[in-house]
C-alpha cells in the first residue's frame, strides 16, 4: 500500500515546526528518519494532512557534552551512536543498545527522538532513557522546557510532547568509571522489537544500583536494584514484576523474570 496524500515542509528550526504545527489544526506529523511513522503510512493506519521534516534544523544534531551529561540532538541516528561518532555518557551500553535496534538499514536512517517521540514500549530507547533518569528538551512557540524520564510516558504511544512541541533533544547523565551495566532482550530473532527487557546499572553500594522492567506495554518500570543484585529474592522479585504490571503465571511474567534474572547475572561477572 501507499500512504494517503499529503502535503510537506521542511522546517528551519524548532520554533518554525511548531508554528507548521499549529497551522496544520492537529493534522500535522513531525518526521525525521520516518522508519516508523513512513510504515504507518504506507499501511494507512496514520493519515497526516501534513509532514513537517525537521531534519534540517541544526539545533536537532550533534551532541553538546558537559562534565556530569551529554544532550544528544533529537536527529542523532542510531548508526551514529553504534558506531561511536557522538559522545558517549554510559560507557558503552548506548552503542551496546543501539547496535540492537532493527537492521543496519534502519539504523542508518532511524533517530533517537523519533524512537523516543514514538514511544512504543518494546522500542530500546524509551526504556533505556528511564533507566539513565534522562531529561527530554522540548522546544515549541510557548519556548523551551525540560521533562524528566519519569514523566515523559503516560502510556503506550503516549507522552508529555504538546500537539505543538518538539522533541529537540535528550539529555542524559554520565555513568561513572565503577558503573557495570547489562541490558537483555528477549525476542524471537534479531531486528524484532522486544518481548521483554532486563537491565541494571549498578556504579557499587552508596552510588546508583538501578533496575528496569521494559517492553510490559506501558509505562517502563524502573526500581532499586541493590537489593536484587546482592541476593536473589523471589519475593521482592515478583514484587517488581507485579508492580510493572504483570501477573504471575502467565507468559509475560515468565518471560520478564527471565529477562530480569540474566541482566542481574550479566552484571554480577
Amino acid at each position: 500500500m501507499k500512504a494517503a496524500r499529503f502535503e510537506y515542509a521542511r522546517a528551519a528550526t524548532c520554533r518554525d515546526a511548531a508554528r507548521l504545527l499549529k497551522e496544520s489544526a492537529g493534522a500535522g506529523k513531525v518526521v525525521s528518519g520516518a522508519q516508523s511513522l513512513g510504515a504507518m503510512m504506507n499501511l494507512r493506519l496514520v493519515q497526516p494532512e501534513l509532514l513537517v521534516d525537521v531534519r534540517p534544523i541544526e539545533q536537532m544534531r550533534g551532541c553538546i557534552v558537559e562534565a556530569d551529561a551529554v544532550t544528544f540532538g533529537a536527529n542523532t541516528t542510531h548508526a551514529e551512536i553504534e558506531d561511536g561518532r557522538v559522545a558517549d555518557p554510559t560507557r558503552g551500553l548506548m552503542p551496546y543498545v543501539a547496535a540492537g535496534i532493527a537492521y543496519r538499514a534502519i539504523r542508518n536512517r532511524g533517530t533517537l527522538g523519533g524512537s523516543l517521540a514514538h514511544a512504543d514500549p518494546a522500542a530500546d530507547w524509551v526504556n533505556l532513557m528511564a533507566l539513565l533518569d534522562a531529561e527530554y528538551r522540548l522546544d515549541g512557540l510557548e519556548g523551551m522546557r525540560m521533562v524528566r524520564s519519569t514523566e515523559w510516558m503516560s502510556g503506550a504511544f503516549s507522552t508529555a510532547l504538546g500537539e505543538e512541541e518538539i522533541l529537540a533533544g535528550v539529555r542524559i547523565p554520565s555513568l561513572s568509571d565503577a558503573v557495570r551495566w547489562s541490558y537483555y532482550k528477549v525476542n524471537r530473532k534479531p531486528g524484532e522489537f522486544a518481548e521483554a527487557i532486563g537491565a541494571i546499572i549498578d556504579e557499587g553500594r552508596g552510588a546508583v544500583r538501578r533496575g528496569l522492567i521494559g517492553a510490559a506495554n506501558g509505562v517502563p518500570y524502573v526500581f532499586a536494584a541493590g537489593p536484587l543484585i546482592d541476593r536473589w529474592d523471589e519475593a521482592l522479585a515478583q514484587t517488581h514484576l507485579q508492580a510493572a504490571g504483570l501477573a504471575a503465571g502467565t507468559y509475560e511474567y515468565r518471560i520478564h523474570r527471565t529477562a530480569l534474572i540474566r541482566a542481574i547475572d550479566a552484571v554480577r561477572r
